[in-house]
């Protein structure tokens, strides 16, 4: 039987990713894969999470791939031409340093270039390409949850990336369990939703980059067949 895996926020630890796929999932190529988005900022390898991915859809697993508010955050930062003074010098880019305060810095460190737009292009174009929701038959996986105050929930792209909190309409849902990260979450919480079948979403990102926080700083991975969760520490951090 295929097996179906969700893995949540990585944020640039690459080390942490790796183990917890080739060495606690280990998915043949039957398996599929499915990642919620926030591949990097915060943690020291960004580059090398897209790389792995990369290498993933090389070796022709099966895979799919969510867009999440920081790459939706790099992105906009490319398209944003810096204003210019009188003088025609460029003002300082206030998306940027703001960004830096959420781990682009290190983003950028580690593609060693000093701005986004040196990035190479074929990892813009793998940004440009992620996908906003995945419809499967009993759940749908976002990043971090759908506006259900509006009539159509699927038409509010922004609140896929950078929504925190919402609450289910089953009706609008149509009955399906909602599977998201961004907001980091207890181990204990994950295990909750996971087990209890009353809760109408199952939220998984235990903030893999907060390690020094007790029962956070760790990547999950969910089987969404058997419920099965997978935990791996941080080898990054």
């Amino acid at each position: 039987m295929k097996k179906h895996w969700v893995i949540p926020d990585i944020h640039g630890c690459s080390q942490t990713l790796i183990a917890l796929v080739a060495e606690q999932i280990k998915p043949s190529k039957h398996d599929w894969l499915y990642f919620l988005g926030d591949y990097i900022d915060r943690g020291p390898d960004s580059k090398g999470v897209i790389d792995y991915i990369m290498y993933l859809q090389q070796e022709e697993y099966n895979i799919r791939l969510l867009k999440g508010n920081h790459e939706d955050y790099l992105l906009r930062i490319l398209e944003n031409k810096k204003p210019k003074n009188f003088f025609g010098i460029p003002l300082r880019n206030k998306m940027k340093s703001e960004w830096f305060k959420f781990g682009g810095r290190e983003t950028l460190a580690s593609f060693n270039v000093s701005h986004v737009s040196e990035i190479p292009h074929n990892y813009i174009y793998w940004l440009k390409k992620l996908e906003y929701y995945i419809e499967m038959d009993s759940y749908y996986l976002v990043h971090a949850g759908f506006n259900f105050n509006i009539e159509d929930p699927f038409k509010d792209l922004h609140s896929m990336l950078w929504i925190k909190e919402f609450r289910v309409n089953a009706e609008k849902a149509n009955n399906k369990k909602i599977v998201h990260g961004h907001v980091p979450v207890s181990l204990e919480f994950i295990d909750l939703v996971n087990k209890t079948p009353s809760f109408d979403f199952i939220a998984l990102d235990n903030g893999v980059y907060m390690n020094n926080k007790e029962n956070f700083g760790n990547l999950v991975a969910l089987e969404l067949n058997s419920r099965e969760l997978r935990i791996q520490n941080n080898l990054d951090l």
